[in-house]
């Protein structure tokens, strides 16, 4: 088919997807022209940007559900977004797709304070749900730093975690049913009112998938008493690799921190240039350690990890002494992502989580790469479990600095593999990581991963492109050298 004849085809299809939309949906809820459609056309990764054919905005599961069908008959590509503060890509918009963003899903349906549950819309924001169990002394556990934004469907897409899911778990520790609508309009329920489901643990599958096997319009989560104290330590260094040491020294001695977080300089600096949390500016680099439980477990724990702390080389241990002081600390950190955008024109947050043991010496090789490439990189992470999210500051109006960038970056991924780890802990694969996942992962693992999107997806419509590379990328990328005869599933190749 030639050029002009692929632009009249799309052009009709956009037409007949537009008209049978306003069937469907108010016509204000059905989004087409290019000036409404520029605020969908990425999502916190700003650096790949597309404008879809149309943006939808249901607001009930019926409305889902045609939408999909309707996308399904005409062979059209689905993209479902949540508040589109993700970081790597997963949100990206699809050229000749259709963007169905969730936004209108915002509703709190129901807080179970005997069964200890939360059933939720996924446009709700996750710090909204631990407001609507506090009357109940209960709160939602994971917490990312853009809580106060992010949607609790994003969550599950991207397999969220936080500053305490080191105690607490990631998102798919805390939930405990979904409700997704299938590319063919079905609505599925998985998991159940109980603690256990018999059957394989499709909610497992289900979370971290990006959008890639279903669109998730119901989450029941899980919810926790409040502890009865938290405190928090405040550790400063001046050697990057004695923090790093410290992390492992807290966690050996057999003390499970609800949040333990590590901060560099350059963190430091510009955290505390913006909210004023009393950081030490001059330190290399501060830890964060919060402990809870009750009162005479926590008591115990601050002496034995204070302790720690100076036997690790700490230059500076202080303890919050109030609630106030407690949270103080806390918005240093969880502002630390807009405060290094106040010092640099751009920056790439990266996401990648090792085995502790490595810390110190991924840091050491992480300055090594950051001299290399003449790039200056903010460290700010959960420490507690490795998950790393080094900020490299860069400036996107210089030609090829932003290449360069993304060439670091995925050195600093293949690194975390080289020590075992692995290239996200709670950002996702989407467009961001795609090629370092065929180093993580070998041909016949990602034939699998395949394999499991074909049955879900045969036509793999719902979010094509992100997280699961082809072979045949793979090859191009240098990092696997494969013939589709070799494989036992070659026309899963595709999507």
């Amino acid at each position: 088919m030639s050029t002009t004849a692929k632009q009249s085809t799309a052009s009709t299809t956009r037409e007949i997807l537009i008209r049978r939309f306003k069937a469907l949906l108010p016509a204000e809820q059905v989004l087409s022209s290019a000036e409404d459609l520029h605020p969908y056309e990425c999502d916190g990764l700003s650096a790949y940007r597309k404008l879809p054919l149309a943006v939808v905005l249901p607001d009930t599961i019926e409305q889902v559900q045609k939408i999909v069908e309707l996308c399904a008959e005409l062979d059209v590509p689905v993209v479902a977004r949540g508040a589109g503060t993700g970081l790597s890509g997963g949100a990206l918009p699809h050229d000749q797709g259709v963007l169905l963003s969730l936004a209108r899903f915002n509703r709190i349906l129901q807080v179970d304070p005997q069964q200890r549950v939360a059933r939720v819309q996924p446009g709700v924001r996750n710090l909204a749900i631990s407001e609507a169990a506090a009357p109940f002394g209960l709160y939602y556990a994971p917490d990312p730093s853009s809580q106060i934004a992010c949607s609790i469907g994003g969550n599950v897409a991207e397999n969220a975690g936080g500053v305490h899911c080191l105690k607490y778990g990631l998102t798919v520790h805390n939930i405990q049913q979904l409700k997704v609508v299938t590319i063919d309009g079905e609505l599925l329920t998985i998991g159940g009112s109980g603690l256990d489901a018999a059957g394989y643990d499709l909610l497992a599958l289900m979370t971290g998938s990006e959008g890639m096997l279903g669109v998730i319009v119901e989450v029941t989560v899980k919810l926790l008493p409040k502890p009865e104290r938290a405190q928090v330590i405040l550790a400063a260094f001046d050697d990057v690799v004695n923090a790093g040491q410290a992390v492992g020294n807290i966690i050996s001695a057999g003390i499970i921190p609800a949040g333990l977080e590590m901060m560099d300089k350059l963190a430091i600096q510009a955290a505390e240039d913006f909210v004023h949390a009393g950081y030490p500016v001059g330190a290399a680099a501060i830890l964060l350690c919060e402990l809870d439980g009750t009162n005479e477990e926590v008591s115990a724990h601050v002496y034995q990890v204070r302790e720690i702390l100076n036997q690790s080389g700490a230059t500076e241990v202080r303890t919050a002494d109030s609630e106030a002081e407690r949270m103080n600390f806390w918005k240093g950190r969880k502002a630390a992502f807009p405060a290094v955008g106040r010092i640099s024109p751009d920056y790439y947050c990266m996401d990648g989580t090792i085995p502790r043991k490595h810390l110190p010496e991924v840091l050491r090789k992480m300055a090594d790469m950051s001299k290399e490439y003449d790039l200056p990189v903010a460290n700010v992470f959960h420490a507690g479990d490795g998950n790393l999210h080094p900020l490299i500051l860069y400036d996107a109006n210089k030609p090829g600095e932003l290449e360069r960038t993304e060439e670091f970056g995925g050195k600093i991924l293949e690194l975390c593999v080289e020590v075992g780890g692995t290239i996200t802990g709670e950002h996702g694969v989407g467009m961001e990581k795609i090629n370092q996942m065929c180093v993580q992962f070998d041909a016949l693992e990602l034939t699998q991963f395949h394999a499991i999107k074909n049955a879900l997806d045969p036509k793999g419509l719902l979010n094509p492109g992100k997280a699961v590379p082809t072979l045949h990328r793979c090859a191009e990328f240098g990092a696997m050298h494969v013939h589709h005869g070799e494989l036992p599933f070659p026309e899963l190749d595709r999507f």
